[in-house]
């Protein structure tokens, strides 16, 4: 059985490429110029959050080509629909390491098939909070994201009580919002904002010093 890379990759900034609604607009030269800097980057793995079932399998394959993890956000995919035949779908027809979701039975799917798994949570309260274990339990995710991520003493308080690891997303803008997150347990954080992609080189790093642990 493979172990879900993610484990590994300990302290690494996922970067993320994000086609928000405004920008779905844009020209397709336009998409393929943001996906091509972030196939610059030195993370490892990348979030596809954009998509359809008719490109879909290209997005992947540019982003495999690359020498990245593919993990595709089956949720936010054009023409999918919220059900186990998706998952087949992706598994079927891209090469795609694994998914994303927020539902717990595309996550069971995904992993039956031996995909890789990611089970994003939006903690907006306590009550969101407390399903996330419940909800662990019936997906069994290898690894879970927790947006917004500009909550170190929530991400600290599931990192100790989570059995497996724990990703920040969201609204994340600064190198200290990364290393605060970090210091709170999370093993990576993941980013669409473009700032954030190079930040380690901009201030100086060099490319073989991307893991943020050297910060």
């Amino acid at each position: 059985m493979a172990y879900c890379p993610f484990i590994f990759l300990y302290k690494e900034v996922l970067y993320a490429f994000w086609i928000y609604g405004s920008f779905r607009k844009l020209s397709c030269h336009r998409r393929r110029d943001g996906l091509k800097k972030c196939l610059e980057t030195d993370s490892s793995i990348v979030f596809i959050l954009y998509g359809d079932i008719c490109n879909i399998p290209q997005i992947v394959e540019t982003v495999k080509s690359a020498g990245k993890i593919a993990m595709v956000h089956v949720d936010l995919i054009h023409g999918l629909s919220p059900k186990e035949i998706a998952i087949d779908f992706i598994h079927q027809y891209t090469k795609a390491d694994g998914i994303i979701s927020t539902k717990a039975l595309l996550i069971k799917r995904a992993s039956e098939l031996g995909l890789y798994t990611i089970h994003r949570f939006f903690v907006i309260d306590s009550m969101a909070y407390e399903s996330i274990f419940k909800t662990m339990r019936t997906g069994k995710p290898d690894c879970i994201e927790i947006l917004p991520a500009l909550m170190p003493k929530v991400i600290q308080k599931l990192c100790k009580s989570s059995p497996i690891p724990v990703i920040a997303g969201g609204m994340v803008s600064e190198k200290e919002d990364i290393m605060a997150l970090l210091q709170a347990g999370a093993v990576s954080v993941s980013s669409t904002n473009q700032e954030t992609w190079f930040i380690w080189y901009n201030q100086g790093g060099s490319k073989g010093d991307s893991q943020l642990s050297g910060w």
